[in-house]
C-alpha cells in the first residue's frame, strides 16, 4: 500500500511540475526559464524537480512525449469515426489536431536550442522519428494507394510544422485549420 501511495504521489508531483513548466516556458520562453521558477510555480523544491528530471532538457522531452501521445490519440480518434471517406478523415484530423499556441512557442524555442546543441538535436530527432512512425502506421490504415508512405508521413509533418509557424505569426486558429485541411488534401489526394 505504501509503495502505491509513493508512486501516486510521485506521479502527481511529476504532473504538477510538467504543468508548471508548460506555463513558465510559455510565459518566459525556453531559454529564459529557470528550474527555480518551475518549482515555485508548481509549489515544490528543487529536490522535487531533481527527483523527477535530470535537467530542463529532460523535462522538455517529457512534455514533448505527452504532446506526441495527445496528437496520436487525436489522429486515432479522427480515423476511427464511422465516416471514413477521405475528405471527412482529413477534416476531422485538421479539426482535432493540437494547435496550442503556448506549446508551439515552447517547441519552437526548444528547436532553436536543439539546433545549437548536437546531443539535444539527436534526441529530438529520435522523438520526431517515433512521431513520424506513428503517422506512417495511421496513414497505412487509410483507404489510399500511397506509393511512398514514409515520404507522405514526412510531408504531413512538414505541412503541420508550416501551418504552426503561420499560427504563431497570425494567431488565427481557424485559418490554420483551413490551411492544414487544404495542405493535407493536396498531399494525400493526388
Amino acid at each position: 500500500m505504501l509503495g502505491r501511495m509513493v508512486t501516486r504521489r510521485r506521479a502527481e508531483t511529476r504532473g504538477r511540475l510538467l504543468d508548471a513548466a508548460l506555463r513558465v516556458f510559455a510565459d518566459k520562453g525556453w531559454g529564459q526559464a529557470r528550474i527555480e521558477e518551475i518549482c515555485e510555480a508548481a509549489g515544490y523544491t528543487r529536490g522535487a524537480f531533481y527527483s523527477n528530471f535530470a535537467s530542463l532538457d529532460e523535462l522538455f522531452f517529457a512534455l514533448y512525449d505527452d504532446r506526441a501521445e495527445l496528437i496520436a490519440a487525436q489522429l486515432t480518434a479522427a480515423l476511427a469515426a464511422p465516416d471514413r471517406s477521405f475528405r471527412s478523415v482529413i477534416a476531422r484530423t485538421a479539426d482535432t489536431l493540437l494547435l496550442d499556441r503556448d506549446w508551439l512557442l515552447i517547441k519552437t524555442d526548444f528547436l532553436l536550442h536543439a539546433a545549437r546543441n548536437p546531443q539535444v538535436a539527436g534526441r529530438l530527432a529520435e522523438h520526431r522519428a517515433r512521431l513520424r512512425e506513428a503517422i506512417e502506421q495511421r496513414l497505412a490504415t487509410l483507404p489510399l494507394d500511397l506509393p511512398d508512405v514514409p515520404g507522405t508521413a514526412r510531408a504531413v509533418i512538414a505541412a503541420y510544422d508550416g501551418v504552426t509557424v503561420q499560427l504563431l505569426l497570425d494567431a488565427d486558429v481557424n485559418a490554420a485549420r483551413a490551411w492544414l485541411t487544404e495542405l493535407l488534401t493536396t498531399l494525400l489526394v493526388r
